[in-house]
Order: structure tokens, then C-alpha cells, then sequence
């Protein structure tokens, strides 16, 4: 039998220790829980997200139609040299000059009347021209006033040769790409002829030289650019004067080469200005046609009416690569060319006053599919 009276000394009964225990690991549990459970309930401060840095802007890339000046005015150059060349080439075979060299003292005089040995001629023109949008090309009016001033001689009978100079001004406007520019060309041309029997052999060559002044509007002042041009040429033409009475028709048939070139541009101010490589364009030609006239005399004057006609291939074209920069950007454009056939038509009277003095006007139209020019001259023929 136990002894109760262990327990008394104690002050502790097998339930209290018990107690005790459970109390004591309650305890030890929440010290460890505690801890987590606090954890978990508060959330972590909010960490700052690192800055980041915008992508850099895309690079300017300029557009097909930045050089669209440069281009008009390279149509310009070919064409104002091919008028040139036309005109020399006119010098020589049109019916009332060679019928002037055949008859001096005109209808009904004798054929061996002694013609003047020299004549010098002036004349001033005008040309309204334009090309129709084509590919990155929006479209052009040009407009050019000029004069020309000329001497020329008569080596031997059937042959002759002549010196004029052309002088000119064009200006361009491209108002869908806020484009203008100028044009001043200045042209040295050389003609010469051969008459033998019905037949005329003609030939001219020009070479021309002048100075490009473009404005383009970029929405942020005007971006400039100043650059040179060239344009050399040749014309060979083959005639037959056929008359009767008075009344003529003159078959005729040419072969044309023309060869333009541009300088490199810089464009300056505005803004984005972009740069241009410098650029050519050749073309040849063959023409086709004929002339008809008449003439009239009254008071001691001869008037003469005439018109022409011709068909014109392009046989050859070729134009250079133009490369247009912007910074490290670039892009190639090309020259814009003639379709391959054309037409080509004028109208001429004139008006001699005596045998040594002639007053004459010329209208000279071309006529492509995308383009097209009208020219009016005035001149004055003075013989000595």
C-alpha cells in the first residue's frame, strides 16, 4: 500500500503534473508558431521597379519625291537643247531659206541674181511646258522666255555655215511636292549646209552650260540647293525641196543625240535637308516628216506660210542611278524619260520686207504621252 503521505511532502498529485506538462508544451508551440503566422500576415514592403530607357526615334528616311526639282530640271536641260539643235537644223533646211538660196531676188527674179554673203538673225521665244505625274514623280510646269542671236555665211555657192548663242531662263514649279527651282542655260550652237541639186544635207551641234537653283518646302523653313547642268547635242537631217509654182512640200527625215548631266546637290537649310548624287540622261532620236509652204507676193514683199509635221522614235534612253541621302538613310531614284513615239508639229509665216530684210514667226509644239511643250519666236533676218 502506497504511502499517501509521499505525495503530501511533495505538494504534487499525478494529475497536477500533468497539467503542468501540457501547459509547458502549449507554450513551446506557440513560440514557434507565432513567428510564421506573423510572418505571413505582413506583406513585404513593395520593391521600386528599375527605370527603364524609351527606344531611340527611327531615323529619317527621305522621300522619292525630295528630288522631283532635280528632276524637272533635267527634263528641262534635254529639251531646251533639243529646241536648239531643231531651230539650227531649221536654219538650214526650211523650204523659204533654201528657196532663198536658190532664187536671192525671190519669185520671178533671176536665179543668177548674187545672194548677200553673210546674215545675222535675233529672235526671242518663249516655252510653256509640262510632264504629267509618273511613278514617284508628281508633275511639272516649266516656263521659259530666252533669245537667240546668230551670224552666219556663205562659204561657196550651195554651202553655208552659222554661229548663234541661246540664252535662258526657265522656272519650275511642282506645287503637289512644294517644290520650285531655275534654270539659266546658256547654249553655243554650230549649223552648216549643203545644197545639191533638190537635195539638203544639214548638220548642228550645240553645247550648253548653266546653273540649277532649287527651294523645297519642308513645313519648317526652306531647304536650298544651287548646282550646275550641261547639255551637248547633234543633229544631222536630210532634205528634198520639191516645188511647184509656188507652192513647196519638203520631205525631210533626222537623226538627234542628246546627252544632259546635273551636278551633285546639297541642300541647306529646312528641315531633314538631303543631299543628291549627280545625275545624266542621253537620248536619240530619229524624226520623220515634211513641210509644206507657199508664198505670196505683193508691193515688192513676199509673205510665206508654212507648217510641218513629224514623227518622232525614241530609239535610246538611258538614265542615270540617282542616289538621295538623309544622314545615314538613302534611297535611288532615276530621270524621267519620253515615251518612244511622239509627235512634233509647228507653223512658221514670214514676212520679207525686201531681199536683205525679214521679219518671221514660228510656233514649234511637242507632244508625247506624258508631256508636252508649246514655243512661240519672234526673230529678225538682216542679210549683208
Amino acid at each position: 500500500m502506497r504511502d499517501s503521505s509521499r505525495y503530501a511532502r511533495t505538494d504534487r498529485t499525478p494529475a497536477a503534473s500533468r497539467q503542468c506538462r501540457t501547459i509547458v508544451l502549449g507554450v513551446a508551440v506557440a513560440l514557434v508558431v507565432a513567428p510564421s503566422f506573423a510572418s505571413a500576415q505582413v506583406a513585404p514592403p513593395p520593391t521600386t521597379p528599375p527605370p527603364t530607357t524609351p527606344p531611340p526615334a527611327a531615323a529619317p528616311v527621305p522621300s522619292s519625291t525630295d528630288f522631283n526639282a532635280g528632276q524637272s530640271a533635267g527634263i528641262a536641260i534635254g529639251d531646251l537643247g533639243s529646241q536648239f539643235l531643231r531651230r539650227l537644223g531649221d536654219q538650214a533646211s526650211y523650204g523659204f531659206n533654201r528657196a532663198s538660196r536658190t532664187n536671192p531676188g525671190g519669185g520671178g527674179a533671176s536665179e543668177t541674181t548674187e545672194a548677200p554673203r553673210f546674215r545675222s538673225w535675233a529672235e526671242f521665244y518663249g516655252v510653256g511646258a509640262n510632264t504629267s505625274a509618273f511613278g514617284g514623280f508628281v508633275g511639272d510646269k516649266r516656263r521659259t522666255i530666252g533669245g537667240v542671236a546668230g551670224i552666219g555665211a556663205r562659204l561657196m555657192p550651195g554651202v553655208n555655215v552659222g554661229l548663234s548663242v541661246d540664252q535662258s531662263h526657265t522656272t519650275i514649279d511642282i506645287p503637289l511636292a512644294l517644290q520650285s527651282a531655275t534654270l539659266d542655260l546658256t547654249q553655243i550652237g554650230l549649223n552648216a549646209s549643203v545644197d545639191q541639186g533638190a537635195w539638203t544635207w544639214a548638220i548642228a551641234l550645240v553645247h550648253g552650260f548653266g546653273d540649277i537653283n532649287s527651294r523645297r518646302d519642308t513645313g519648317l523653313g526652306l531647304a536650298s540647293a544651287g548646282y550646275n547642268a550641261r547639255i551637248d547635242g547633234a543633229l544631222t537631217e536630210l532634205s528634198y525641196y520639191w516645188t511647184y509654182e509656188q507652192a513647196r512640200i519638203v520631205p525631210k527625215a533626222a537623226f538627234e543625240y542628246t546627252r544632259a548631266t546635273t551636278g551633285a546637290m546639297q541642300e541647306l537649310g529646312g528641315l531633314n535637308p538631303v543631299n543628291a548624287s549627280g545625275a545624266s540622261a542621253e537620248r536619240a532620236r530619229i524624226l520623220i516628216g515634211a513641210e509644206v509652204g507657199r508664198y505670196w507676193i505683193f508691193d515688192q514683199k513676199i509673205l510665206d506660210l508654212s507648217g510641218y509635221a513629224k514623227f518622232v522614235d525614241n530609239v535610246h534612253q538611258r538614265f542615270s542611278n540617282v542616289t538621295v541621302s538623309l544622314g545615314s538613310e538613302s534611297i535611288t531614284v532615276q530621270g524621267i524619260g519620253e515615251s518612244q513615239y511622239g509627235a512634233d508639229a509647228g507653223a512658221s509665216a514670214s514676212l520679207s520686207l525686201s531681199n536683205t530684210a525679214r521679219l518671221y514667226l514660228n510656233y514649234d509644239g511637242k507632244f508625247r504621252a506624258y508631256s508636252q511643250s508649246h514655243q512661240g519666236t519672234l526673230g529678225f533676218e538682216f542679210k549683208f
